[in-house]
């Protein structure tokens, strides 16, 4: 009997052994996670997507190596600056109306995963207070704390574990601020040790205007030779309720093709750098050997319209200023494929907190983006149906695969599209009877997408504004 139960009592010891061993396994898997993400930057800025006029092959070989969602937005903005509520949707993982901007109490996506083990280090802007970024990274370098600057003259901290950041610890340099936050990541991956994973964030301020890029990327782009949008306008066609703010006053009205190009030409080569810092990003990863474990995301935290629509800010609910790009490469995402699924950016909580194993809050309303990876067949797998996008309490629209539905409150005015028959959004099919039933419908599906996302505001006003607005020779104080 005593033999027996010491046999028991070995084999229960050895399964013990093999259990601990697995679970050690399965945790070594838990990928490393390098988190880039740009700032402005326009779902269609990719070569590899489209743009047969910019030049990113940094992007490019991402796009081959992983799988791109192509309709992924950012929801919206309470305010002007769509960056602060973008980001802190970003990384609560809650949708606009339910979230806290400063995030000093929210569960938060780097927090988490370091909760779970993961070493977490942020890098660049962040827009959402400075004891929530405290709380989310136990490591850090070069952190910006607010919405844009001079890119040549930005004030940098070092990590503070305290949260206060004091000005005396602020320094700034004259090097470019990609190249700052490109530098201070090498340095991470250069000095990594130990074996648990690790959450890189490393968050730029580029292609945010100023809109300075170095000579070398200025010159790639000659304005004379850019392409026009084809719904470039020299003046939006009514009075969307932010026409004369200060992304706006970066170009006279009426819009020139001329000035126009050069805008663009500007953009396209901040863009190009901010791929050349990437680069160099990404070879640093493959150098420190460990790239093969390691989930590599991009993506930018709202459009920008340049131009399109005679607008030149993401105050704007086309899709120029709410879609984004979103590339995930690595663990178990498809290399070189897309999917048309619909996306939120608050989607990629849940997603990397899954994937980490760390712990998924409740309250979470983003959803697994693996659930809208592509099927053996190509095809996309059910994830949304709609999508709904607000902006202040001046515009809010909603989104199917074909039709998409502006609704201005203050002026009570409604714009529909077909998105199948014109993606630049220029001919609207509001105001034709054969369309009546069809903009009711959306109407409703507006309506109920708001009650779904706690926004209470009414589609109509008893007291509209006027519609009309000429911005000719308008001026806009600095």
């Amino acid at each position: 009997m005593i033999r027996s139960t010491t046999y028991f009592c070995l084999v229960l010891a050895v399964l013990s052994v093999c259990a601990s061993g697995s679970v050690a396994a399965e945790s070594a898997k838990r990928p490393n996670i390098l988190f880039l993400f740009s700032d402005d930057q326009r779902f269609d800025t990719i070569a590899a997507l489209g743009n047969p006029e910019i030049k990113t092959p940094h992007l490019d070989e991402l796009v081959r190596r992983g799988c791109t969602f192509t309709h992924t937005f950012v929801q919206g903005s309470t305010l002007p600056a769509v960056c602060l509520p973008s980001r802190a949707m970003l990384m609560s993982g809650q949708s606009l109306y339910r979230l806290p901007q400063q995030l000093d109490r929210a569960p938060l996506l780097p927090a988490l995963l370091r909760e779970a083990g993961y070493q977490t280090y942020g890098i660049g802007k962040w827009h959402n207070g400075r004891p929530a970024y405290a709380r989310a990274f136990d490591q850090g370098a070069s952190v910006f704390f607010g919405g844009m600057h001079n890119h040549r003259a930005i004030p940098v901290y070092p990590h503070d574990g305290s949260g206060t950041f004091p000005k005396s610890s602020e320094s700034i340099t004259d090097q470019f601020s990609t190249e700052i936050f490109a530098d201070s990541a090498i340095q991470f991956l250069r000095q990594l040790s130990g074996d648990d994973p690790f959450f890189l964030y490393v968050s730029f301020t580029a292609p945010h205007d100023p809109r300075t890029p170095p000579k070398e990327f200025a010159d790639l782009y000659d304005p004379e030779k850019i392409q026009l949008p084809p719904n470039f306008l020299p003046q939006h066609p009514f009075d969307n309720g932010e026409m004369t703010i200060r992304d706006e006053a970066l170009a006279p009205w009426p819009r020139t093709p001329e000035n126009i190009r050069q805008h663009i030409a500007d953009y396209y080569g901040m863009i190009s750098h901010l791929d050349a810092q990437i680069g160099r990003i990404l070879q640093a990863l493959k150098e420190s050997g460990r790239e093969k474990d390691t989930i590599i995301i991009f993506a930018s935290d709202n459009g920008l319209a340049v131009g399109q629509h005679g607008l030149l800010g993401k105050q704007s609910l086309y899709d120029h200023s709410v879609r984004v790009p979103l590339v995930i490469a690595g663990h178990g995402f498809p290399e070189n494929q897309k999917t048309d699924a619909f996306c939120y950016l608050f989607d990629l909580m849940p997603t990397l907190l899954a994937i980490g194993g760390a712990k998924v809050p409740s309250v979470l309303d983003g959803k697994d983006l693996r659930e809208a990876l592509p099927a053996a067949d190509g095809s996309s797998p059910p994830f949304r149906e709609t999508v709904f996008n607000s902006y202040r309490h001046i515009q809010r629209s909603v989104r199917d695969r074909q039709y998409k539905l502006i609704r201005y409150p203050q002026i009570n005015y409604t714009q529909l599209f077909d998105l199948k028959a014109d993606p630049y959004e220029q001919h609207n099919l509001a105001d034709d009877p054969d369309q009546a039933e069809r903009v009711a419908s959306y109407l409703q599906k507006l309506a109920d997408l708001q009650k779904e996302f706690d926004d209470s505001l009414p589609l109509s006003s008893a007291n509209p504004k006027p519609k009309e607005i000429d911005l000719t020779g308008h001026k806009v104080p600095r």
